[in-house]
């Protein structure tokens, strides 16, 4: 039986407390797995350049001058340290964002599972019911739902950041003559964005792609058909789960954060359940309130 809509305001009122307090054990869960991410990123990177100049491109790598080879590493290293601080840069405080014109992160599996109890509708995530305040200017408590988007939404940051770090790490190499200078743009950004399906066995974080490219040579200007040919590309790719499998420390960060999510889950159930404990209240009060015998 559905109970009084004060009670329920209180079972309400302590999810909110309860929400606050794993919102606060998130962020500093992600504060810790952001710095050793940022660490093992810087890492990652450096290595996966080392393999492409000594066992992708030696050739090409060689061929640079002694102050050249300098050169490129330093610029690889400047970009390492850079990428390590836009990782960290990603984490923010959870916030209630109410504003009509915020539009949510394109596909949010996370937010999705919340909100698709009680059958509600999933895509695009709706907005998450609350209680009625006593001030327009009263903000509104932080929900399961607010948390899970906060989740998703700094995931998808993470994956964003490896692939543009990725890709300019390939402008790096290109511009250093050590990526084929005629690489067209299009296929560094593939490889920046390339999915773990795509990759084969063999060094993290790399990408080996075949590339059909054509054109006209000097023996078929006549010859109206361009001639096709495949170029062997081996292009630096980072990839979150690869940088985690290779780094202990990012692994047992990542596992605090699971766990916190399992919590938000069965969190997010026990609220939904309670605001549909609560609609159902103040549905029979207001019947009650409007009922008269004949």
């Amino acid at each position: 039986m559905v109970g009084s809509v004060e009670r329920i305001e209180q079972e309400l009122a302590a999810l909110d407390k309860a929400t606050g307090a794993i919102a606060d054990e998130f962020y500093n869960a992600y504060s810790s797995y952001l710095t050793v991410l940022g660490q093992a990123v810087r890492q990652q990177l450096i290595l996966a350049s080392y393999h492409v100049c000594t066992q992708g491109y030696p050739e090409s790598f060689l061929k640079l001058s002694y102050s050249q080879r300098q050169q490129l590493q330093q610029r690889l290293r400047t970009l390492s340290q850079q990428v390590q601080e836009e990782v960290l840069a990603q984490l923010h405080v959870p916030v209630v964002i109410d504003d009509p014109d915020v539009e949510p992160v394109a596909s949010l599996p996370v937010v999705d599972e919340l909100t698709a109890l009680d059958s509600l509708p999933s895509t695009p995530p709706p907005a998450p019911v609350v209680a009625p305040v006593s001030s327009p200017t009263e903000p509104r408590s932080l929900t399961p739902v607010d948390l899970a988007r906060w989740h998703e939404e700094l995931e998808h940051a993470i994956v964003a950041e490896l692939k543009t770090a990725s890709h300019a790490a390939n402008r790096l190499l290109q511009q250093a003559n050590i990526l084929p200078p005629k690489l067209p743009e299009p296929v560094l950004e593939a490889a920046a964005k390339a999915d773990l399906s795509d990759a084969r066995a063999g060094t993290p974080n790399l990408l080996n792609l075949l590339v059909e490219t054509s054109g006209k040579t000097a023996e078929n200007d006549d010859d109206e058909s361009p001639k096709h040919s495949v170029m062997h590309i081996v292009a630096i790719s980072l990839r979150l789960a690869e940088i985690e499998f290779a780094a202990p420390a990012v692994t047992a960060a990542r596992s605090k954060i699971r766990s916190l999510f399992a919590q938000l889950k069965t969190l997010g159930r026990e609220y939904r359940k309670k605001q549909r404990e609560r609609s159902i209240a103040e549905a029979q009060a207001a019947w009650r309130s409007t009922w008269t015998e004949d």
